[in-house]
């Protein structure tokens, strides 16, 4: 009895490490098959065009204007980041705590580019490598004007409960209602726009601007690093930069 016993039990112990080994050459044959197609284009980065002062087709320079300018040319389609030299001590003054650079994009080839400030980025690279999304300026203009009116609704409310402050009180919140208006003009005005360019219209210029009101910014550094991307025709179009781009530095505008 005791026999039978020991044989039902090897005759399990067999069928068990079988059915391990045919599970185990089944997963290996599922592991070393190749991704499906669309994995792979998921995982897909458009390539990236990376300004360097020593790579060809980039440039830099100092304005008289007070900016430094970063060009970046790659076969029909080139790009100029202009930033000024002291953006960063600007932001402070600015009713909205917003940096701007100026970008402009120029077209030689054959056919039509389609540009837009869509996707822009702008990484702050000594500040826990943050990046700030661009700022669609329509929509900025909708939510700055919404604040000034809201504004000056608790303004009226304040100087009603204190109306020996009035005069005071009304001539502060006029200078913001100006610098409101002139900070919605120039976002009209000056704004990237989304552009068809061509042989007939081979260049377009425009303002994008980062908000900077994030925890992990502010307190800026004597030397600030950056990392502006550009996607346009299918590629990210890089610009490290740093203000100033030598420590120390102080680049201001000249008088015409």
């Amino acid at each position: 009895m005791l026999r039978l016993q020991n044989i039902a039990c090897r005759r399990i112990a067999r069928q068990v490490l079988c059915a391990l080994v045919v599970c185990g050459l089944h997963c290996a044959r599922v592991s070393a098959m190749p991704s499906p197609p669309y994995a792979d284009k998921q995982k897909t980065q458009p390539p990236t065009i990376r300004w360097s002062e020593t790579q060809s087709g980039c440039t830099f320079s100092r304005g008289d204007d007070g900016k430094y300018r970063y060009g970046l040319w790659s076969r029909d389609l080139g790009i100029v980041l202009a930033v000024d030299a002291r953006e960063l001590q600007v932001i402070r003054h600015r009713i909205e705590p917003i940096f701007g650079v100026l970008l402009t994009i120029r077209y030689r080839g054959p056919g039509t580019l389609e540009t837009s400030s869509e996707g822009i980025t702008l990484q702050f690279l000594k500040h826990f490598k943050v990046v700030q999304p661009v700022l669609d300026p329509d929509d900025y203009t909708q939510k700055i004007q919404a604040d000034a009116d809201a504004a000056d609704a608790e303004t009226r409310r304040w100087v009603a409960r204190h109306p020996q402050k009035k005069e005071k009180t009304e001539a502060r919140e006029q200078d913001y209602q100006k610098s409101v208006s002139e900070l919605i003009d120039f976002l009209g005005r000056n704004s990237l726009r989304p552009a068809h360019l061509n042989s007939g219209n081979p260049e377009v210029s425009g303002w994008v601007f980062f908000d900077t009101k994030n925890k992990w910014l502010g307190g800026w550094k004597s030397q600030e690093d950056f990392v502006l991307r550009v996607p346009l025709a299918g590629y990210i179009f890089e610009f490290p930069f740093k203000l100033p781009p030598t420590p120390g530095e102080l680049l201001l505008q000249k008088r015409p």
